[in-house]
């Protein structure tokens, strides 16, 4: 009778073929591609959507700066600016408003020491621009005009009692701005 050896496990039998034994529980033998690819995409995930998110807020940034810096929002500014401004040192015994609310003409003092009001300025609009006229009133002559801002595609006055409004639409082919700009006549 030829004498069986009896294995009791791969180890043994290992052993007694002089081979190292494989690892229990796979430790040891190294990645497999499927691993590789899931430990991947969980890293790939996350930085994608921190890549998104970044995009998203520069595309909103450059929105915003755009839309800050266009010739109309400074243009708006300069006119609002300059409207109140006028306005509010206008003397309010009497303002000249066309029927139509295209042009508005106040009246004011030509220094801190005068009685007697004369000067005069008027707002309109002409060919897409915004003006304002100076003059004097005796005898009436005009002294100055200089254009407050462009880009106007429509400019309304109005007056209620002692205030002047101007209400301005400017259109610089990439934005439309609307200002309406009210001020009360103080002297």
């Amino acid at each position: 009778m030829h004498k069986k050896e009896l294995t009791c496990c791969a180890k043994c039998a290992a052993r007694r073929a002089g081979r190292r034994a494989p690892p229990l529980g796979g430790a040891g033998r190294g990645i497999a591609l499927i691993e590789l690819v899931v430990a991947t995409a969980i890293v790939t995930i996350p930085i994608l959507v921190i890549g998104m998110i970044l995009a998203d807020s520069q595309r909103g940034w450059n929105t915003m700066y755009n839309r800050i810096h266009s010739d109309a929002a400074n243009d708006s500014y300069v006119a609002r600016r300059m409207f109140e401004a006028v306005i509010r040192k206008a003397s309010g015994e009497k303002v000249l408003l066309d029927d139509n609310g295209n042009w508005v003409e106040i009246y004011y003092y030509a220094d801190s020491d005068s009685t007697v009001v004369d000067r005069y300025a008027r707002f309109y609009e002409s060919g897409g621009v915004l003006n304002i006229e100076y003059g004097v009133l005796d005898p009436q002559e005009t002294v100055s005009t200089r254009t407050v801002c462009g880009n106007v595609s429509d400019c309304t006055f109005k007056q209620a009692g002692q205030s002047a409004q101007m209400i301005l639409t400017l259109d610089d082919g990439e934005r439309t701005v609307t200002v309406v700009s009210s001020a009360v006549m103080h002297n």
